[in-house]
């Protein structure tokens, strides 16, 4: 993308994040409700560091506290979606508190967030996260209900699905049924 006249006098020559002044990009954030494109200017070291947004450089971002306060949506989208990503430190969750968004903005920025709390993660008997696929060993012996047989502690459960709504129960097939497993009696195989 290309920096625009248009664009640059919007932000008056300078990041639209950190108000720095030079190696200025375009940043596209998001198709708005009129499938426009939303773009922001920005500096290198601002486009650099949203590449790696992490708890380990988030400090980084305490220069939001001034463009915060823009009036811009592209911009109001940015930065709230950017705090909301960094916002166990206390002060992020200060800036998003302080933020005004229109309710239309608001709820473009709120779009682009996947809120870790309405992740389902599915874990081993061991705390390790397991994916669709993986290879589970049976923790203690299960009696598998409707199946006429006690699936033996030490099986190998090969080629997991993860149930979409459960965080607890995983699908797996032992001597050629289906059975629903729960994640606390597996340990995933290395």
């Amino acid at each position: 993308m290309e920096l625009t006249k248009e664009l640059l006098e919007r932000c008056e020559n300078k990041c639209e994040l950190c108000d720095s002044a030079t190696d200025l990009n375009v940043q596209f954030v998001e198709k708005d409700s009129s499938n426009n494109d939303l773009e922001i200017c920005v500096c290198a070291k601002c486009k650099e560091e949203l590449l790696n947004i992490d708890e380990n450089n988030a400090n980084y971002w305490r220069c939001l506290n001034t463009t915060m306060w823009s009036t811009v949506p592209a911009v109001q989208v940015s930065i709230y979606r950017l705090l909301n990503s960094i916002k166990s430190n206390q002060w992020a969750a200060d800036m998003i508190d302080m933020m005004y968004l229109e309710d239309d903005v608001l709820e473009l920025a709120k779009k682009g967030i996947v809120d870790e709390d309405d992740l389902i993660i599915h874990k081993d008997i061991n705390g390790a996260v397991l994916n669709s696929g993986d290879t589970v060993v049976l923790a203690k012996d299960l009696n598998v209900k409707g199946g006429g047989f006690t699936a033996k502690r030490g099986t190998t459960v090969k080629n997991i699905s993860l149930v979409d709504d459960n965080s607890e129960q995983i699908e797996g097939k032992i001597n050629g049924s289906v059975i629903v497993i729960l994640c606390k009696f597996v340990k995933k195989a290395n």
